[in-house]
């Protein structure tokens, strides 16, 4: 009985794909046959773990699970088979026919906007949907597939325009089957010779090497009559790298390796190859990438590195075994005294993962450490990719607080080019210095302008410009950094006359201007109390007029927007103004408020003065319209 034949459309995003992949992204067609074996190798890694963990499946033969290319000439065929997990009908829709995964459209929208090939071929494979390559060099691929513990298979075929053909097959093997009907040779695509042994031979050299199944391929003579068949040709080499000592392993074979895990075709930052003997016996292979994935910050990445069980693969992206905050390091841990039927929930209360973990994520700060000190433009380029990431820590992770302090980089006034250490800056401090003074916004610029950065300017002390949102964040949860707290200059009190030399002068200079003022600050306080907590004397600012701060332990306004954008309501909370008690505005104000302090256009000036401190930091009116009519109305009584 033969079934019907169902006739189904790409999902949208995937038919855009689709065109993307054929016309614009891969400048090197060979890659179609590395992608289409990483996917048949994740079939049969699937095939041995649910063989592993689903009774059902205990008498499945996985002794020879392989990866097997067949080539007809005649036909123009190249066929990628394997004996995995296989598919169903609906696997194939969900795979094949939609690409489910959230963030389609901005992986399109970055494909199209990339001008780098390479870049594009970086963020595709990423995304795991290499399949569609095959239509680069095929006008017609037929998948036929069936589901390991299902009785039907069936046949997937498409041209690669907008349909594809589903059909219910019997009697195929579990597996699955991709044979791609190759485009003409003299076609205007220039396809290089995919019927060509030699040619196969060097792209499995060339990417899949290291795939830890056994990719055969027959071969192209047949045997003379009379003779036994030849055996089929094994054409990687299944080395475990990991396994072997590093001075055995070339770097051209960890790099070859990383980009087989990882599908970032750049080489890696650097390479982590240990060994742990003992109590719980583990190889590790980790990678530090030299740039970032495009999803590094998406709550849909890939975490985590692979975990084997003495050479048996058990998962990927292994998040037991690697913190959130270093998700951007990838490779694989062997461990050879798991059981083979560990999940992840195990895997979080697992005692020896747990020690595993901490030795990786140690080995891992180490080696960026080590890059530090002895690679600083490498060094530069590793924390620009990904020090946003690992800043992370400073909030999860308190065991390592103070390594991770010592990799910080930051932008500060002491060089407009060239970010800063912690330790370089607590090294340049002045004398009496206590604090290490920071100062976060949005922007450099926004940052090098706001007026609290003016008394700190003028008398030569350095300040470090946080601008990555995460800042607002783990600069209050870390206390101090080798004995010196940590000061926003925003924030409490800075005192930079007492901490410079804390003469009696300036003492007595302070207590007078305090008396000068002692009528007109109770006043705007009260004038301003819907919008401050209180109005005081600013030792900090030199040319403006006002500025506005918060308390030591408030949270910043910046750090409020994130919050509120998170859904996340808090209560209001008034700040301080502070007044510059030498600007000509704040003495002309002294002045008319001690004449007549009934002066309604006092009010309005204060209002005019807050909003304008409001502005200066970046921040928002509680009321536009009025503060530019007053504003207006201000300006035209002086003409």
């Amino acid at each position: 009985m033969v079934s019907s034949v169902e006739t189904l459309e790409f999902q949208a995003e995937t038919r855009q794909l689709l065109r993307l992949v054929i016309h614009s992204i891969y400048s090197n067609k060979d890659i179609f046959l590395r992608e289409l074996i990483s996917n048949a190798s994740d079939a049969l890694d699937k095939l041995r773990l649910e063989s592993l963990t689903d009774s059902s499946l205990a008498g499945i033969d996985t002794d020879d699970l392989h990866i097997a290319l067949e080539v007809d000439a005649d036909a123009r065929t190249l066929t990628v088979r394997d004996n995995g997990v296989g598919m169903s009908r609906d696997d194939l829709v969900d795979l094949i026919g939609t690409i489910a995964k959230s963030g389609t459209a901005g992986l399109l929208e970055k494909i199209k906007e990339s001008q780098d090939a390479a870049t594009a071929e970086n963020l595709i494979g990423q995304f795991g949907v290499g399949f569609y390559s095959a239509f680069m060099v095929a006008d017609r691929v037929t998948v036929l597939t069936r589901r390991v513990g299902t009785e039907s298979g069936t046949r997937w075929e498409s041209d690669g325009e907008g349909t594809y053909e589903l059909q219910a097959v019997d009697g195929l093997p579990v597996g699955t089957s991709v044979t791609l009907h190759l485009k003409p040779a003299d076609s205007e695509d220039g396809l290089a010779d995919y019927l060509s042994g030699s040619k196969i031979r060097q792209i499995v050299k060339q990417y899949s090497d290291f795939i830890r199944w056994p990719i055969r391929m027959a071969p192209e003579q047949a045997a003379a009559e009379g003779e036994s068949a030849p055996e089929p040709e094994t054409l990687n080499s299944m080395k475990a790298l990991w396994a072997r000592p590093r001075a055995e392993v070339a770097e051209e074979e960890y790099n070859e390796f990383y980009q087989q895990i990882s599908h970032d075709w750049l080489a890696p930052a650097e390479t982590i190859h240990m060994r742990a003997e003992g109590a719980f016996e583990y190889e590790a292979l980790l990678f530090i990438p030299a740039q970032a994935p495009f999803d590094l910050f998406s709550r849909e990445s890939r975490r985590g590195v692979q975990l084997y069980v003495k050479r048996v693969f058990i998962m990927d992206d292994c998040e037991a075994l690697m913190p959130d905050y270093l998700r951007f390091v990838k490779g694989v841990v062997d461990a050879h005294d798991l059981s083979l039927n560990v999940s992840r929930e195990i895997l979080q209360h697992d005692r020896q993962i747990h020690g595993v973990r901490r030795r990786l994520v140690k080995k891992v700060l180490g080696a960026l450490k080590d890059m530090q000190a002895k690679d600083t433009e490498r060094y530069a380029k590793v924390w620009g990719e990904f020090g946003r990431a690992l800043k992370e820590g400073l909030i999860e992770d308190t065991d390592n607080t103070k390594a991770l302090l010592e990799l910080v980089s930051a932008a500060s006034t002491h060089d407009p080019e060239e970010p800063t250490t912690l330790r370089a800056y607590v090294e340049r401090m002045k004398d009496g210095q206590d604090a290490i003074y920071y100062l976060t916004g949005e922007t450099r610029a926004m940052v090098e302008n706001s007026p609290h950065m003016e008394a700190l300017t003028a008398k030569g002390y350095e300040v470090l410009i946080l601008t990555d949102p995460v800042d607002e964040v783990w600069v209050d949860r870390v206390p101090d950094f080798d004995g010196h707290r940590l000061q926003s200059i925003a924030k409490g009190q800075v005192d930079l006359d007492g901490e410079a030399d804390g003469d009696e002068a300036g003492d007595a200079e302070k207590a007078k201007r305090e008396e000068e003022f002692a009528g007109l600050l109770p006043w705007l306080t009260d004038a301003l109390s819907a919008h401050v907590k209180q109005v005081r004397l600013s030792s900090r600012l030199t040319t403006s007029a006002a500025c506005i701060v918060g308390e030591a332990h408030d949270v910043t306004p910046t750090l409020e927007k994130m919050y509120r954008a998170m859904g996340q309501e808090l209560p209001t909370v008034k700040r301080i103004l502070e007044l510059n008690p030498t600007h000509p505005l704040v003495t002309a104000l002294r002045t008319a408020h001690g004449a007549n302090a009934q002066d309604p256009a006092l009010a309005e000036i204060a209002e005019l003065v807050h909003g304008s401190a409001l502005l200066a930091e970046g921040g928002d009116l509680p009321d536009p319209a009025r503060f530019t009519r007053l504003l207006t109305d201000h300006l035209a009584r002086t003409l």
